[in-house]
């Protein structure tokens, strides 16, 4: 396909989020453009630097719907940014008097920087939202599945077990973490933005701390110490952040999909009639949902070097920077708020086969037990010795296809040491779970 998948008409139903789309879409990156400049003229009317019937008309002005987008195209082709036609135009609807106080003192990056500012305020409401909701879904699947046996695997293999509410809480740990660094990165986001030409606000002679400070305050953003044109940090920052989330999410996704083979079949997406079908295996039903999640965490994370390269810009205005971080930043977003999108649905109704995790553990023939059996032998034979006796009860149940307890029933050095009723004990999946619950709680007192 040539086109960006996450803009198509039929692709989007899979990449992003319309409500992220919504967001960070043209109609409201000009209306963020339009609400600097009526904000702009407010402030400056209640400091009495211009008309406050000049302010009026210009708020009253200021509607996307009356926009000539085929005038402002045209403009921005030849400007290289939209800045001079959509303040031509602005100044038009507001009249010739009022038309003369448009974008007093301003630049083009303060207009776009802001703008940038109101759309990340919506897209970071969107993520805060939507993390809610996933910790609630995985915390309800952790406490649902604390005392769910499972084997845990290590190299794609059985390893020891663990509980499924453990595992889930390996999911849940990160994002709550994810959501503290988003609550801390928000201030240093929502900035104002409004330097003038160099960052120095030269053309408003005195007045231009004090239209900083009213201005910030009509748009209920912060003030900087400094105009931020050129440090582009916080952006940056975000990026990363998005990046982070981004792999977050695609572990839980992984996990899923692993578990859902046709071998395995422990837990699975929620079913729906046709939701992951084939074209041609009606028995199919694909882990669609956890592929998408990862395809755009990785997608995601790809883009995240470019926005850190935007970070270079010469002097007081870099020439290029900008233009890499708008083609990097919108997809970033975009693509990492899908995947917290898709992940949604499969947490809020992810399926758990307790009774198909303890028939994988029984498969086993015990062997995930090995280790419990060896540190339950060890005072009495010494490690060393106790790992060579069960390593070889191992390998008798392995050739014969027996139990681990069956083949250490045959061992004279372990019957020395215990009865039958220890080997069982040692051998219970269930009575070797470690820290597991201690763990899980720990993380859900997190919440």
């Amino acid at each position: 396909m040539t086109v960006n998948p996450a803009d198509s008409s039929v692709y989007s139903a899979v990449y992003g989020s319309d409500a992220m789309r919504a967001a960070l879409g043209e109609r409201s990156y000009l209306a963020g453009m339009l609400a600097f400049e009526a904000a702009l003229a407010r402030a400056q009317a209640r400091l009495g630097l211009i008309p406050a019937e000049a302010a009026q008309a210009i708020t009253a002005a200021a509607q996307v719907d009356r926009l000539d987008l085929a005038a402002l195209a045209a403009a921005t082709r030849n400007m290289g940014f939209p800045t001079v036609g959509l303040v031509k135009q602005l100044s038009a609807l507001a009249g010739p008097e009022a038309g003369r106080w448009t974008h007093w003192g301003a630049t083009t990056q303060d207009v776009l920087d802001t703008a940038l500012v109101l759309q990340l305020r919506d897209a970071l409401a969107l993520f805060a939202a939507d993390l809610d909701r996933l910790i609630a879904a995985f915390a309800a699947q952790a406490r649902a599945h604390r005392g769910t046996v499972m084997a845990g695997r290590t190299h794609a293999q059985q390893a020891l077990p663990i509980t499924f509410g453990y595992k889930v809480a390996l999911w849940l740990d990160p994002l709550i973490t994810m959501r503290e660094r988003l609550a801390q990165l928000r201030p240093r986001v929502l900035r104002l933005q409004f330097g003038g030409a160099v960052g120095t606000l030269a053309s408003l002679g005195a007045d231009g701390p004090r239209v900083a400070a009213e201005l910030a305050k009509e748009l209920d953003l912060a003030l900087p110490a400094i105009p931020w044109h050129v440090a582009r940090d916080a952006v940056a920052e975000l990026g990363c952040w998005c990046g982070l989330l981004a792999g977050t999410l695609a572990k839980p996704a992984t996990d899923v999909m692993w578990l859902m083979q046709s071998e395995v079949a422990e837990a699975s997406e929620p079913a729906a009639p046709g939701k992951g079908g084939s074209s041609t295996m009606p028995q199919k039903r694909n882990p669609i949902g956890c592929e998408y999640v990862i395809a755009q965490a990785r997608a995601a994370q790809g883009l995240v070097p470019q926005l850190l390269g935007a970070m270079l810009h010469e002097h007081e205005r870099g020439a290029g920077p900008m233009q890499m971080e708008h083609l990097a930043l919108g997809q970033v977003l975009l693509l990492s708020h899908g995947a917290l999108a898709t992940m949604l649905p499969i947490a809020e109704g992810l399926v758990v086969d307790a009774d198909r995790m303890r028939r994988n553990l029984e498969a086993g023939g015990g062997l995930i037990m090995a280790e419990a059996v060896m540190m339950g032998l060890a005072p009495h034979l010494g490690r060393g010795v106790a790992h060579e006796v069960v390593h070889h009860a191992c390998e008798a149940a392995m050739a014969e296809g027996s139990t681990l307890g069956a083949a250490l029933a045959r061992e004279p050095r372990v019957m020395a040491a215990l009865d039958a009723a220890g080997i069982a004990r040692l051998t219970d999946p269930a009575g070797y779970l470690g820290s597991a619950d201690a763990v899980t709680d720990a993380v859900l007192a997190r919440l």
